[in-house]
């Protein structure tokens, strides 16, 4: 697990109207495709976003742009990327893979496309100080909006180390 220091401001960011609406999207698509919940318990909308933001595992997700971006990552995945939120949400999301890995991220995205999710999915990941580290048993889903058009693909992931 990673325990270090988060090193930028984040200002309450999970209160952003765009940011609540995202965690639900999260939350809703997961139990699509999976039937679990992301999180256990019911909880009000901007309470839900503030836990999960501050879960004490890695969420994040991009868009639907051709080189899609990141639009999400909770404090666990900006420690584990070292980026403040301002950042992260303009990386495309290719970039979380060194060069090599890439064709091999680009193939679990496709099957993820294709299927809705997969789980226990384990990949080389970089950090944006070059830190390289592998996440396992990550569960990786599509997310649609309320009426099913695509909007995006997000992960999840408890386990991982430094390389």
């Amino acid at each position: 697990m990673l325990r270090r220091k988060i090193w930028f401001k984040m200002d309450a960011i999970w209160k952003n109207s765009s940011l609540i609406a995202q965690t639900q999207l999260l939350v809703r698509s997961l139990k699509h495709w999976t039937g679990r919940e992301l999180l256990a318990g019911h909880f009000a909308p901007e309470m839900l976003a503030e836990k999960l933001f501050h879960a004490p595992f890695v969420v994040v997700s991009h868009g639907t742009e051709a080189d899609p971006v990141l639009n999400y990552g909770n404090a666990a995945a900006l420690a584990l990327w070292e980026m403040p939120w301002a950042e992260l949400t303009r990386t495309p999301s290719r970039l979380t893979a060194a060069a090599p890995n890439r064709d091999e991220r680009a193939r679990l995205l496709a099957e993820v496309t294709a299927h809705g999710f997969i789980e226990n999915y384990s990949g080389i990941r970089i950090s944006k100080n070059g830190r390289r580290f592998r996440i396992a048993q990550a569960t990786v889903w599509n997310l649609l909006a309320e009426k099913g058009e695509p909007r995006g693909q997000a992960a999840m992931f408890s386990q991982w180390e430094f390389l």
